[in-house]
This record gives structure tokens, C-alpha cells and sequence, in this order.
């Protein structure tokens, strides 16, 4: 078990250094010292934790101008490592430096570290023993991280129910949709009316046909309804101890829902995925794609980037079936040499119900604490400009109560990109059904020589 363990946290060729890199939390100067480094390093792949730090933690003093460093008050810095997530390249650096952590020079250590929850798990394994339990900081999670939502804190604990990371993020999903699209279609751009038209999926798929009938898209690309399917599966990719991935038949109902979409015209088939220059444009002003499927982070930080036009255009309603996409991570490291700046950092932006409040109002993001979601919902005060005075908390704070997170598995990130890259070739119409079985098997044994075999569901 601890071989496959650490096979799927680093390559074959690092397996050596990974147990000497990670071991206790108190060797090599770690969480037992009690004098603090004066470099905090914190790994991510996006600046996105960086801004929620730097506008919440009371002791920031300043930002270098490349904005790689913020400098706190008592002259500690914190140094900002990012790479992108895509093709596993940030998984890849981060998994670098574990496996010099036990060696690494005191302002070299990994301090902080990022994950998601297609990959939460590989980390918080006990036995890879990357990620500090809470408590080892100080951090009681019954006490501490009490008003957080239980789906977030069981996604961050270990096997044995020990939790080794904390969010400052819920995120469940809504639909996001044109108000001048519904106006034209359903001659309204109510929510409450628009909701009911997407309240489920045998509505949405009518309701689908109606947009079509106007010259609209529904969705842009098949891949915008994936994380609905993904959320629903009974159980994990690979059962922890064994090396088998069991793909659910929810996924493959997503493979030919999206066919039988795609061939109707709900779907444009020019948007061949997500994350592309395409689309991007599918949000744009001169775009017919009526709606997307976005949690809070997706409206604030894909959506409204990417649209041309005024405020007020974009609305939000309920989902046709409840899901959650994402959510950061955050992680002590086992050996950091900064454990009470870790465990103030860790407080100050997850656990602090004021500072959460003050993200929700100025980032428009749904944060973790259930009493606070609970009040903004019925508060004007977080009403949107961008969704024009709608106030969207008010959607997703039942959205999140009612979410059920899927199991999850080391395996979780890898699966859920080369499922999709693999059937995507099959919508496209560039291979047949079993040519993308085919493709899949091969591209998951690539990338994760432990496993056996995949089992397709009959």
C-alpha cells in the first residue's frame, strides 16, 4: 500500500526521496521549532489564495511590485511559487519540492500548499504524510472550523477522518444565464420563472428545443455539464488498495446525453471543451449560448473576464440538478519552519467568520461559513452589479447545504481529464465509441503506471 501510495504522489524515481523528504512533523526543524523562518513559501496555481491573503490577513504590510512577494509586518515574507494546473504541471513542481523538503534549507521549505478537490485526497493521505494534521497547528476543527460546511471539512480529511487542510471556499454550482436570451425565448428573465424552466434535466432538454427554435445554444460545449454527471458517481475512480479504475455508469450517461445534445443542436459544436479561446468567446456579447454552469469562483473569475458588454446582462437561478465544482485547498506542510505564521494565515482566511463576510462582499464568493451564507442570503447588501442587483447568495446558499460530495480517490484529477479529452475525440466525431475506451485505458495507464486495468459499467 505505502509503494502505491507513493506512486501516485510522485514518479517511480523519486520514491527514495519522498520518504526521507517527508517524514515526521517534527523532524528537521518542523512543526516541534520554536523560532520561525523568515520566508513563508506558499505553492498555488493561480493568484487567487494570494488576493484573498493579502485583503483579510491583518499582517500584510506590503506587495513587491512583480507581486511575488508580500512582506508582513514583522519583516517575514512570504514568497508566492505558482505554476498552472494544466497537463498536472503544478502537481508535478509541488511533488519536486516534497521530495526535498526534508533536505531543503529552512527558506526553501514548503510552507503552504494549494490543492484541489480532484486531487485533495492524493494529499491528505495519512501515509503520505505531506499535509500536517490541523491539530499538529494548533487548529481545532471542532472548535476552530465549527461554522465551516461538513461536506468541505470531510473532503480535507484523511481516510481516518482527520482533517489536514481547510477552505475558505464553498462552491457550489448554479446556472448562470442571458437575461436578453430569456427575455427573447420565455419572455421573462425572472429567475424564479427561468429556474422553472431548468428545474431538472427532462425540462431542460424542452426547454432546450425552445432556445434552438430561436437560433440558441443552451450550453456551449458538452463539457459545461460534466461536473453535474461527475458529482453523482456512487463511487470512487479507485477504491482505496487496489489498483482498478471503475469508471460509473454516470459518466457514461454523460458520454451519450452530451451525443444526444450535440446532434439535436442544443450544444455548439464549435466549442470543443472547456478553457479555450472558444469557449471563452461563448461568453462574449455576440455569443448564442443562452447559459453556463458556473459556482461563484466561475462567475468571478472565468465569466465576467470574458464578457464584452455592461452590467446587468448575466442572471443566476437554480441548476437542473445539484452539484459542486472545485474548491482551494489550503495545506500546512509537513516541516514547515513557519508553523504559527501557517496556523494565523490558515485561520485568518478560512476560519475567521468576519474576514470570510468581507470576501463574500467584495469578491462575490460564496466562503465557508454556514451562519454567515445563511445571512447573505437575505441581505441586499450582497446584491451584484455584474448580475444586475440580483443577489446570488440566495441561490447558492440551499445549493450548498443540500450538496453530497462524490468519493473521492487519489486518481480523481487524471480521470476526470482524460475521460473527457478521450470522449471529446468521440463527439467530435474524430474516433468511434470503443476507440475512445480504447484511448482512455491507454492514456490512464499513462499517466498512472500503478493502475491494472479500467472496468467499464455494463
Amino acid at each position: 500500500m505505502k509503494k502505491k501510495l507513493i506512486a501516485v504522489l510522485l514518479t517511480a524515481s523519486m520514491f527514495a526521496g519522498i520518504l526521507a523528504g517527508c517524514g515526521s512533523s517534527t523532524a528537521d526543524g518542523g512543526a516541534a521549532s520554536t523560532e520561525e523562518g523568515k520566508v513563508i513559501n506558499i505553492y498555488s496555481w493561480n493568484n487567487e489564495f494570494q488576493q484573498r491573503v493579502e485583503a483579510v490577513y491583518s499582517e500584510v504590510a506590503e506587495t513587491s511590485s512583480d507581486g511575488t512577494v508580500t512582506k508582513l509586518k514583522d519583516g517575514t515574507e512570504i514568497h508566492w511559487i505558482i505554476n498552472p494546473n494544466q497537463d498536472g504541471v503544478y502537481q508535478q513542481k509541488l511533488d519536486e519540492a516534497l521530495m526535498n523538503q526534508g533536505s531543503a534549507a529552512a527558506d526553501d521549505k514548503v510552507d503552504i500548499f494549494l490543492s484541489e478537490t480532484d486531487y485533495v485526497y492524493k494529499y491528505t493521505d495519512a501515509e503520505a504524510d505531506v499535509a500536517m494534521p490541523l491539530t499538529d497547528l494548533g487548529i481545532d476543527p471542532e472548535t476552530d472550523l465549527a461554522d465551516q460546511y461538513d461536506f468541505t471539512k470531510t473532503t480535507a480529511s484523511d481516510a481516518e477522518g482527520v482533517q489536514r487542510g481547510s477552505t475558505w471556499q464553498c462552491c457550489p454550482g448554479l446556472l448562470v444565464y442571458r437575461r436578453d436570451i430569456a427575455m427573447d425565448v420565455f419572455g421573462t428573465d425572472d429567475p424564479a420563472a427561468v429556474g422553472e424552466k431548468v428545474k431538472d434535466w427532462d425540462t431542460m432538454k424542452a426547454t432546450a428545443a425552445e432556445l434552438k427554435a430561436k437560433g440558441y445554444y443552451t450550453f456551449a460545449s458538452y463539457a459545461d455539464t460534466f461536473r453535474l454527471y461527475g458529482n453523482s458517481i456512487e463511487e470512487s475512480w479507485v477504491t482505496p488498495g487496489e489498483t482498478v479504475i471503475k469508471v460509473d455508469q454516470k459518466i457514461m450517461d454523460w458520454v451519450n446525453d452530451s451525443k444526444e445534445w450535440l446532434d439535436a443542436g442544443y450544444l455548439d459544436k464549435t466549442v470543443k471543451g472547456q478553457w479555450n479561446d472558444d469557449w471563452n468567446k461563448a461568453m462574449g456579447s455576440e455569443s448564442k449560448v443562452f447559459a453556463f454552469l458556473f459556482p461563484a469562483w466561475g462567475i468571478d473569475f472565468t465569466l465576467k473576464p470574458n464578457w464584452d458588454g455592461g452590467d446587468g446582462v448575466w442572471a443566476v437561478t437554480n441548476p437542473p440538478q445539484e452539484y459542486n465544482w472545485g474548491g482551494s485547498y489550503v495545506h500546512a506542510c509537513t516541516g514547515t519552519d513557519n508553523p504559527e505564521h501557517v496556523k494565523e494565515i490558515i485561520l485568518a482566511v478560512t476560519a475567521n467568520k468576519d474576514n470570510l463576510m468581507k470576501m463574500s462582499k467584495d469578491y462575490a464568493e460564496f466562503t465557508n461559513t454556514t451562519s454567515g451564507m445563511q445571512k447573505a442570503a437575505g441581505n441586499d447588501a450582497f446584491s451584484s452589479e455584474f448580475l444586475g442587483g440580483e443577489n446570488p447568495f440566495t441561490y447558492f446558499a440551499p445549493v450548498a447545504e443540500n450538496i453530497k460530495i462524490a468519493p473521492l480517490s487519489s486518481y480523481d484529477q487524471g480521470c476526470v481529464e482524460l475521460i473527457q479529452n478521450s470522449f471529446s475525440d468521440y463527439l467530435q466525431g474524430n474516433v468511434d465509441y470503443e476507440k475512445a475506451k480504447v484511448n482512455f485505458e491507454t492514456a490512464i495507464i499513462e499517466r498512472y503506471p500503478d493502475i491494472t486495468e479500467v472496468q467499464w459499467p455494463e
